[in-house]
This record gives structure tokens, C-alpha cells and sequence, in this order.
């Protein structure tokens, strides 16, 4: 199998409620194998799970202060910059956090910035040099854009 994959991406999050009520309303659906502290979001190819606080601090052996969000960047590419706009807006609805409105950025592309209740932070972009698939996914295309 290839090193260059993700299959699971993990948020600790403070409040598993209003966690799940925030990426229900967001649209994202609930996957039947969700149970008690971890919820399971199915996404194309992997899938996101979201893991109380404490827990996730306990099964790292570390100190739950020691845990937060991290210089990292969830990315949503879209299809066009009105699918940006429409997904950024919707983010807001469900409770995210406007960082950063959705404008032409210096790389030629289109991108927005949503925080999640827990402060995870998401990039919505439109990247006209890397197309999507059919499916929504993602692959690099072989010469740079």
C-alpha cells in the first residue's frame, strides 16, 4: 500500500453534542458504526471521527492540556467558487466560526477559512489547477499548475 494516504483523521473535540449537531447541520451524515464517545463521519476514501477530549488525551498518554488544535489545516476543495461560497455559508449556519471570507488568493484560487466549534479549523477552496474527480476526490495532476 502507497505511504501517502490518510484513512482516518481523529478531532478531539470538548463537547461531543454540539460537535455532532455542528457537522449534522453542516450537512455531513452520521455513520451507523458510531457509538457512545466517537462518532464516525464517512468521507470519500476515509472517514473523520470525532473523540472526546479526555479520551483521545488518555489513549495518546498525554495530558488532555497538552492537546489542541494544532498548526494544521483541514482543506474542502470544491468544484467552483460558488460551491466555496455555499459551503463556507453553510458552515456559518451550523455554528462555525468565520475566519476568513471566502476571496481570490495570490496562488490564483478561491478560498475561505471556518473554524468548527472546537476550533478545528477548515480551508474551503476552488483550485483551478487541481480539478476534481468525478467522485469529489482529489489527484494531483502529474505537471505543475
Amino acid at each position: 500500500m502507497p505511504r501517502e494516504r490518510v484513512t482516518l483523521i481523529t478531532l478531539g473535540v470538548r463537547d461531543m453534542d454540539r460537535a455532532k449537531a455542528f457537522y449534522r447541520d453542516w450537512g455531513w451524515r452520521l455513520h451507523p458504526s458510531s457509538q457512545g464517545g466517537l462518532t464516525v463521519y464517512q468521507m470519500n476514501g476515509a472517514a473523520l471521527a470525532l473523540f472526546e477530549l479526555e479520551a483521545l488525551a488518555e489513549d495518546q498518554s498525554v495530558a488532555v492540556e497538552t492537546l489542541g488544535t494544532g498548526a494544521s489545516t483541514l482543506a474542502q476543495n470544491c468544484a467552483d467558487r460558488a460551491e466555496v461560497d455555499t459551503v463556507c455559508r453553510a458552515a456559518v449556519a451550523a455554528g462555525a466560526t468565520l475566519l476568513k471570507e471566502p476571496e481570490e488568493v495570490f496562488w490564483g484560487g478561491y478560498s475561505g477559512y471556518v473554524a468548527d466549534p472546537d476550533g478545528h479549523v477548515w480551508e474551503i477552496a476552488h483550485n483551478p489547477f487541481w480539478p476534481l474527480n468525478d467522485d469529489g476526490s482529489l489527484t494531483l495532476p502529474d505537471e505543475a499548475g
